[in-house]
């Protein structure tokens, strides 16, 4: 299995092949996001776009949103769906990825099985995000 991102000006080419995958994981995202608004902010360049693709096709997708902070450049995992982080070896290219994007850390807010799953390639609990609607 590759892990490879998908150039913004792609993302229209390959949205049907990642769209289920998005949809799947949009199930757990208490409504922050639409398939919808995720694809607009996808083809705006506002998120990127990762695969995870073999022989047989695209078999997982991610949308990651860049943030800085003083001491680091995060990569926010908003959406993961599929096979992606399935492996040491998957986790690690999507580490070499987002590294050679600039990220120093990989972050995502993850409910508590995925967390589980996560803890397995050194993902630790930083803090529970809640959040109240004003």
């Amino acid at each position: 299995m590759r892990i490879e991102r998908v150039d913004v000006g792609h993302v229209h080419q390959v949205w049907p092949l990642v769209e289920s995958h998005i949809a799947s994981a949009l199930e757990h995202s208490k409504g922050d996001y639409t398939l919808e608004s995720v694809k607009v902010l996808l083809v705006t360049g506002q998120l990127l776009l990762v695969v995870a693709v073999n022989d047989e096709g695209v078999q997982g997708a991610a949308t990651v949103m860049f943030t800085s902070r003083p001491h680091d450049r995060v990569a926010f995992i908003t959406t993961i769906g599929g096979k992606l982080i399935s492996n040491e070896e998957t986790f690690e290219q999507l580490k070499a990825l987002l590294r050679s994007l600039g990220a120093t850390c990989i972050e995502g807010a993850a409910r508590e099985a995925i967390a589980r799953l996560w803890s397995r390639y050194g993902f630790e609990e930083k803090y529970k995000i809640v959040g109240v609607k004003i």
